[in-house]
């Protein structure tokens, strides 16, 4: 059975549609990427994932034992998240917060998870470091192993790599495709349509149609073929 599986999904705000028609299925192992124009409603689409917001109609379904506690969020970096004022360790723990139930205090389990994901990421070494004193990329590498603490099976990105330079977007890139290959289930919305086409198993395109299909399917369609003309040739931002 799929991990998730979004039926005649319609979006908005309000009664407001901004979306609609959206229908996919995730399953255990897929690399989705989320494309579409500035303004289409993939943040409002991840939203209504996390059941964080309603959709308007449609219906989200989970399966195979996926539990919300399972799902973790990497969301876009406000610019008062950039200057949080505490340590990296703890940002990390912070991600375990989901399993505490009402306990008030970390297990000696949950610090391990947090110490591993800091060592599976690389930034073991900043640990005592203040977040805001970090450079973007070692910023993101944070909040990646903070996700990784709240996820067992379904990570969600919401555009990981903004703002980053090429190099370190390629460190991030790598990395997120790694815990994919280690069977972490990715859905990862990218303004970048050429990572989107050389990483994704599926791509999902949100516009005045709606496309679902295979990386393959995708770069056959006219959704795609129109979307990477758009893109080469310095059209809208994904």
């Amino acid at each position: 059975m799929a991990l998730l599986t979004v039926s005649d999904l319609s979006l908005g705000y309000e009664s407001h549609a901004i979306a609609e028609g959206i229908s996919f299925t995730v399953n255990a192992g897929d690399y989705l990427c989320i494309v579409g124009e500035n303004g289409s409603g993939k943040t409002t689409l991840m939203k209504t994932l996390l059941r964080l917001q309603d959709p308007i109609s449609g219906s989200i379904t989970t399966g195979d034992g996926l539990k919300r506690s399972e799902i973790g969020y990497l969301p876009q970096q406000t610019a008062i998240q950039k200057d949080f004022p505490a340590s990296v360790r703890e940002i990390v723990l912070s991600g375990c917060q989901g399993r505490c139930g009402f306990r008030p205090f970390y297990s000696k389990e949950e610090k391990l998870l947090a110490e591993k994901n800091m060592e599976r990421m690389g930034v073991t070494a900043l640990a005592d470091r203040c977040y805001r004193e970090l450079s973007g990329g070692q910023q993101q590498r944070v909040l990646l192993a903070r996700a990784l603490c709240a996820t067992g099976k379904v990570l969600l990105l919401d555009e990981p790599v903004s703002g980053l330079d090429p190099k370190v977007t390629a460190e991030m890139y790598s990395l997120i495709a790694q815990l994919n290959r280690e069977g972490l289930t990715v859905i990862m919305i990218s303004h970048d349509i050429a990572a989107a086409v050389k990483y994704a198993s599926h791509i999902l395109h949100i516009g005045a149609k709606v496309f679902f299909g295979t990386r393959d399917e995708y770069l056959g369609s006219e959704a795609g073929t129109n979307f990477l003309t758009q893109q080469k040739g310095g059209g809208a931002d994904v």
